[in-house]
């Protein structure tokens, strides 16, 4: 029988690790990730979600200790202060409030529920998904939802776009001014729409598609043009503010660009860098990453504190069912084994009976039933009461009694597994849930 196995997690986010740090992380992408974190010993499922904010792994293994030497080699070259490694329940708390947008950089902001349902599909394409986290994804996304309908937590600045605009409002008089934003994905469509909402004249939005580009300058009523990434060296050194947020592995703003502006405030949101930071070097040229945004964010953190509060009452609530749900599934799993153990002993016991009675004289049928009925009814007497005893310790977090349960009712278990929090479990049999027998698992649910 394969146990129900436990997450481990590790993230490396803007909270503790800074811009480089997070791209170091990243790796090669989300598929990537996943498919290198499966062909690990012990992994049986992976996700991974990659953002401008945080770089995170998770895998589900039977033994907590393969989780962490799957994951511990996920950014190897980051400080051991910016990476936070969890266990099964942080895992699924810390996914719950990654959706939640209460783990964002704008405390809130709703893009993160798009960015996790594209990592969950992303990961599921590679094959990581399993059981295990997809009940631990899809509860977060459920959370995520239920913060934003049911608290104001999003009200206000809600994303990395709108965040950098209110940064360069206080940097310079963006009225009659020209904005260019580089990068025609969510974030730079959410910075062309906050920028639509300013005094500024001119919207420039420079893309490596210029057909994407013209899609978001539609979304816009201010005067507004598309243009192709080539355009910018001519067309930064008339602008007053850029916001740059493509996915382009390499810098798209190099230091040349900025020749001959004037005063300039580049604000670069993009995961990994679009701006290079020389280009501040340059006289009158200001450059913004994510992390001179806290100061912008946090303002609205401060605001939206009280929302805070009610979104992790949300949290609780939820990471306690989930969590109730997932020790039930291990004392069943834990029971199923006991009842096939059981069984396999029944079935061998029942067969020398009968060969007795044989020997005795020939057995009718209805005899046959009758000794069979016997047998499983006192297996399932016998194994009421511990299959209480399991469910009860499994909402207590008392692995050691369900392993001493195995020993004692499976006399062939063979291989070791932990609980969550480490302790060993033995595995043993075959069969799941559906071997427990149907009147006592009744009695069970009532």
């Amino acid at each position: 029988m394969r146990e129900t196995g436990a997450i481990a997690g590790v993230s490396v986010a803007h909270a503790d690790a800074t811009v480089d740090e997070i791209e170091a992380a990243g790796g090669d992408g989300v598929r990537a990730t996943v498919s290198d974190l499966l062909a690990r010993e012990g992994v049986e499922e992976a996700f991974a979600v990659q953002t401008c904010n945080r770089s995170e792994a998770y895998v589900v293994t039977d033994r907590t200790v393969d989780g962490a030497t799957a994951l511990s080699t996920f950014a190897p070259d980051v400080r051991a202060g910016a990476v936070r490694r969890l266990d099964h329940e942080e895992s699924l708390e810390h996914l719950m409030r990654v959706a939640s947008g209460l783990e964002s950089l704008v405390l809130g902001e709703d893009q993160i529920i798009g960015q996790l349902r594209e990592a969950y599909e992303e990961s599921k394409s590679a094959g990581g998904i399993g059981p295990v986290l997809k009940d631990a994804v899809t509860k977060a996304l459920h959370v995520g939802e239920r913060a934003r309908t049911e608290t104001e937590i999003n009200e206000g600045v809600v994303s990395l776009g709108s965040a950098a605009v209110r940064l360069a409002a206080g940097e310079i008089d963006l009225t009659d001014g020209t904005a260019v934003v580089v990068g025609a994905g969510e974030m730079g469509t959410l910075a062309a729409r906050t920028l639509d909402d300013t005094a500024v004249s001119e919207i420039v939005v420079a893309n490596r598609t210029v057909p994407h580009a013209e899609f978001v300058v539609e979304e816009v009523d201010t005067r507004a043009e598309a243009v192709s990434l080539a355009d910018l060296p001519a067309i930064i050194p008339e602008a007053d503010l850029v916001v740059t947020a493509t996915g382009s592995p390499d810098l798209v703003v190099h230091p040349s660009y900025v020749d001959g502006a004037g005063r300039v405030v580049c604000i670069d949101i993009a995961q990994p860098r679009d701006v290079d930071p020389a280009a501040g070097a340059r006289e009158g040229v200001t450059v913004y990453d994510i992390d001179d945004l806290e100061d912008v964010t946090q303002r609205t953190r401060e605001r939206r504190a009280e929302e805070a509060r009610k979104v992790e009452s949300i949290i609780d609530d939820e990471l306690d069912r989930i969590l109730e749900a997932y020790k039930r599934k291990r004392a069943d799993d834990a029971i199923s084994a006991m009842y096939a153990g059981a069984d396999r002993v029944k079935a061998r016991e029942l067969d020398r009976a009968m060969s007795k009675l044989e020997a005795q004289g020939a057995l009718n049928d209805e005899q046959r039933e009758t000794v069979e009925d016997l047998a499983d009814a006192l297996v399932g007497q016998l194994l009421a009461a511990p299959t209480r005893s399991l469910r009860d310790a499994a909402g207590e977090d008392d692995w050691e009694t369900i392993r001493t349960a195995l020993q004692l009712f499976d006399p062939e278990f063979t291989a070791q597994a932990e609980g969550p929090d480490g302790a060993d479990l033995t595995e043993a049999g075959a069969g799941g849930p559906d071997t427990i027998p149907e009147s006592v698992a009744e009695e069970l649910d009532d």
